[in-house]
């Protein structure tokens, strides 16, 4: 994972996906993708075109410069579907681990949302 992973500063090529789980966590890990398109940091890709095996968005996937997973929780779904299709991502966050507690309340924290995308600046600078 961590061979791939380079500055990209500038570069439209980086692509992002997300678990939108069916928790606060899936939903801020939504959001910040959303953020991060806006942002024009990177794209937002569609994890579920990847995971229903839809031949052109697999091929896209595989073609995108860097791939940047946002997973809510530890379960990892974006990253594993991601795999699945035999794409590594070069950045993984997992919403969890930056302190955020998990909750079946799908409400989001528009201050944990931009958390989560300054950590994922971060690491696209690193």
């Amino acid at each position: 994972m961590e061979e791939k992973k380079k500055c990209m500063c500038g570069c439209s090529d980086v692509r992002v996906v997300t678990c939108s789980g069916a928790s606060n966590v899936g939903q801020i890990a939504n959001q910040a993708a959303i953020m991060l398109a806006k942002e024009k940091v990177a794209g937002f890709f569609c994890l579920a075109g990847v995971g229903g095996h839809i031949p052109g968005m697999v091929k896209a996937a595989k073609e995108a410069g860097l791939m940047v997973a946002i997973d809510g929780c530890p379960v990892q779904c974006a990253a594993k579907t991601l795999q699945h299709a035999e794409i590594e991502p070069a950045i993984q966050i997992i919403v969890t681990e930056l302190g955020i507690e998990k909750s079946h309340d799908i409400a989001i924290d528009e201050k944990i949302c931009s958390r989560i995308v300054e950590k994922v600046k971060e690491e696209l600078a690193a």
